[in-house]
């Protein structure tokens, strides 16, 4: 039995290391990125929900921005990921069955830094008399990893997690001053979380759905917000136990809401300033629950248009410590044998501690005809936490990333609103 109950506690902490590859590496908040990755939005620390200034922003945020693109547009943006996730496991941990067999060890994470690629495409159907504007969008979720099985104290902890969404998005002008929008999201995630060598790589398949409004109210000022359905996954069979039994494992992306605010009043309409609200549902998600409890994420961003071509970019993001209160709770629908003690040593892994980062970026309009492109970079400053022997620190956590826009028969995401006639 004692093999048993280790095998569930190892399965456990396996999933969180895996989910943590998405928290060590750029990541800002919970397990997911948003828009803070993406061509435009990643230089104005993610802040897109009501003028996003580039296409992948509208498709994975509010879709009821897509309506701000014309013509037919695409765009293909990348962006590379590091962090030090550094774990010091100041004592023996579980040496007594059923346990983990963890000693007490120093270590940075061995894990190279994650490439995340974000691609959409957007078509508006206003020459059929529709005011609508479709979207499509391969969107990189989370994806990065841990390693320490350099280390023999750590028993072997290693895992890999990569998270990707297909998403198929509309917007609609139902007035002069309000559009609407949905999307429709199909999330294919695999896991790699061997723990002496209890599992493989398993993949799984969520849905998600998304509803969003974009009003304008002044001229120069528009309102945005969304609502963000959970995103279940089960891993079946995500581990062998002694004997050949399988166990699953159950967990949710959080349901989120979201609300955005943009103003390009100063300046003669060359500043845009905006900023964004996003309230992570984390109580009401498999796994996370016992981890997280529910998190404000804000994002500021601004741009300035030194020239029509030209466009300079900054961005400060601050979001809440989410790390929740060690209480006994089943993690992924599966009951820890050593309780409290179990959960703290998840959370150890999985610790989504940082709170402040910066961003810059700049972009240039009609590099060649038609032909758009951006630069975005940001840093996440130094942070540590403790989960009772387990002692976290997140450093020179950065990003850098670009994205190339091709407009056919359309304009870019302007910076400013057209009047209301």
């Amino acid at each position: 039995m004692w093999r048993i109950g280790r095998a569930l506690l190892a399965l456990s902490c396996a999933v969180a290391v895996g989910l943590t590859a998405s928290d060590s590496h750029a990541q800002t908040f919970g397990i997911e990125l948003h828009n803070n990755l993406m061509p435009a939005s990643g230089g104005m620390a993610g802040a897109s929900l009501s003028r996003p200034q580039d296409l992948q922003s509208a498709i994975n945020g509010n879709p009821a921005t897509l309506r701000q693109f014309q013509g037919i547009q695409f765009s293909f943006g990348g962006a590379w990921a590091d962090a030090d996730y550094r774990v010091n496991q100041t004592a023996d941990l579980l040496d007594s069955p059923p346990g983990l067999g963890v000693d007490a060890f120093n270590a940075v994470s061995g894990t190279p830094g994650a490439l995340l690629g974000n691609i959409g495409v957007t078509q508006d159907l206003d020459a059929l008399g529709l005011p609508v504007t479709l979207g499509l969008g391969l969107i990189s979720n989370a994806g990065a990893g841990v390693d320490f099985r350099r280390i023999p104290e750590s028993n072997g902890t290693s895992a890999q997690y990569l998270a990707l969404d297909m998403i198929a998005a509309a917007g609609v002008d139902v007035s002069e001053r309000l559009s609407l929008g949905a999307s429709f999201a199909l999330g294919t995630s695999f896991l790699d979380g061997p723990f002496v060598d209890l599992g493989g790589m398993t993949p799984a398949y969520g849905v998600r759905f998304n509803v969003g409004a974009n009003y304008q109210l002044a001229p120069a000022t528009t309102l945005g917000a969304y609502w963000q359905s959970k995103k279940n996954f089960q891993f079946d069979d995500a581990a062998l136990l002694p004997g050949g039994a399988a166990i699953d494992m159950s967990f949710d992306h959080p349901m989120n809401v979201g609300f955005g605010i943009a103003n390009s009043s100063l300046m003669d309409g060359r500043l845009l300033l905006a900023a964004d609200a996003i309230y992570k549902v984390h109580s009401e998600a498999d796994f996370l629950r016992a981890i997280y409890d529910d998190q404000w994420a804000f994002q500021f961003g601004a741009q300035y248009s030194v020239t029509d071509s030209m466009r300079f970019r900054l961005g400060y993001g601050y979001n809440e410590n989410p790390m929740k209160a060690a209480q006994l709770e089943s993690v992924g629908r599966v009951d820890l044998p050593d309780g409290v003690p179990g959960v703290r040593y998840v959370q150890g892994q999985f610790a989504a501690i940082t709170q402040h980062r910066i961003t810059a970026g700049v972009g240039m309009r009609d590099v060649l005809p038609g032909i758009d492109f951006d630069l975005f970079g940001g840093f996440a400053f130094k942070e540590t936490d403790q989960f009772a022997d387990t002692i976290v620190t997140v450093s020179g956590n950065y990003w850098v990333g670009f994205g190339t826009a091709w407009r056919f028969g359309g304009r870019a995401a302007p910076s400013d609103m057209p009047a209301t006639p």
